[in-house]
């Protein structure tokens, strides 16, 4: 029997990703005191107003440099540290309006990967041990139970159950690294902040590292964050992505367009610095002048602009919108709601043009 297609018959578009998590608005200020009564005097604003989603299964990028607040927003999302306000939802649960206990039943399905590998597992404990601490506390499983687990988990990612019964200085970086992501894999969780996990690493353990972790995605169907300093990691790694800047998102775009068209000067002098494999090639490194404000007294309006070289008066006098400029390409400057394409490129053209003029905008919301 000959089964006929109808010629009309659509393709099942592909189903829509659920939302797992969704941070909306979250503010973290750390109090400064001083005195002899310790008093208040002022706050680091490490993370203020920070909004962002990922997809079940996604992989979200969180990239910026250094003291920009990526970790600050990871531990923040777990509930390591405390938020001053916003909220994080898990499927649709507030993280932070769980009670203890009902915190403790959630955690078994979030786990982090640290920076450090070895600052993270206690010297006195053999990994074996260290592996198995949330076993003990989250389940009522066996001895033999656990011990089954923690030598499933360290072949996963590539030791041996031999190593269970071995202390985290018998170990070499890389090594103790794999350690702490078969420790936040014990519990299967659905998702895994990964805060650095390849940054003290040498460049062919972080391919390792990052093949297991694809690896370990693809079978247990786990949801990243993964907080790097390193764009071409990043790129290699992450679905999309998000820049931020001394607090703040700057950026946020799928993988792809945001490497073919960053639309942030930031993001643009970021991606300037990537190194190309090609000696052949030249591309117009962009050098952004001063340094980093403090952010205990952060500038008022864009907190770019005091090192953006095509800032002009309205930069610091009000914040730019964080709005979607089409593909779910977000992006926050003012020279993009002028509406003048490529307004915000910085090259070289564009600077001379802009730099040391007052610029009159009539900006159109």
């Amino acid at each position: 029997m000959t089964v006929e297609m109808s010629q009309n018959v659509m393709p099942a578009a592909a189903p829509e990703r659920k939302k797992m998590i969704e941070v909306d608005h979250l503010v973290k200020y750390f109090p400064v005191r001083a005195g002899l009564m310790q008093r208040v005097k002022a706050y680091v604003k490490a993370v203020d107003d920070v909004s962002f989603f990922i997809n079940e299964g996604e992989t979200f990028g969180l990239v910026g440099e250094s003291g920009c607040g990526k970790t600050t927003v990871g531990r923040t999302i777990l509930r390591l540290i405390p938020a001053t306000s916003g909220r994080v939802l898990l499927n649709g649960n507030n993280i932070f309006d769980l009670n203890s206990s009902e915190l403790k039943k959630m955690r078994a399905d979030m786990q982090i990967i640290f920076q450090d590998p070895y600052s993270s597992l206690d010297p006195r404990m053999p990994i074996g041990e260290s592996i198995a601490e949330g076993l003990r506390v989250h389940t009522n499983k066996s001895g033999q139970e656990r011990y089954d687990i923690v030598v499933e988990m360290l072949s996963r990612v590539g030791m041996r159950a031999e190593h269970a019964r071995r202390y985290p200085h018998e170990f070499s970086g890389g090594q103790r690294q794999r350690i702490g992501i078969a420790r936040a894999l014990a519990l299967r969780p659905k998702f895994i902040v990964c805060d650095e996990p390849v940054s003290a690493l040498d460049v062919s353990i972080q391919a390792q590292v990052l093949n297991i972790l694809r690896e370990l995605q693809r079978d247990f169907g786990l949801t990243y964050l993964f907080i790097a300093h390193n764009l071409s990691v990043v790129e290699h790694f992450s679905e999309r992505v998000g820049v931020m800047y001394l607090g703040k998102m700057v950026e946020m775009a799928p993988r792809d367009l945001l490497y073919a068209d960053p639309l942030h000067p930031y993001t643009q002098a970021l991606m300037s610095a990537i190194p190309v494999p090609d000696p052949t090639y030249k591309r117009q490194r962009i050098i952004l002048e001063g340094d980093v404000p403090s952010p205990l007294n952060p500038p008022p309006g864009c907190r770019f602009h005091t090192r953006c070289p095509i800032s002009f008066d309205l930069c610091s006098q009000e914040e730019p919108p964080f709005k979607d400029y089409g593909g779910g390409h977000y992006a926050a400057c003012h020279w993009l709601e002028t509406g003048e394409r490529g307004a915000s490129k910085l090259t070289p053209d564009n600077i001379a043009a802009k730099k040391g003029r007052d610029v009159a905008l009539k900006v159109v919301h």
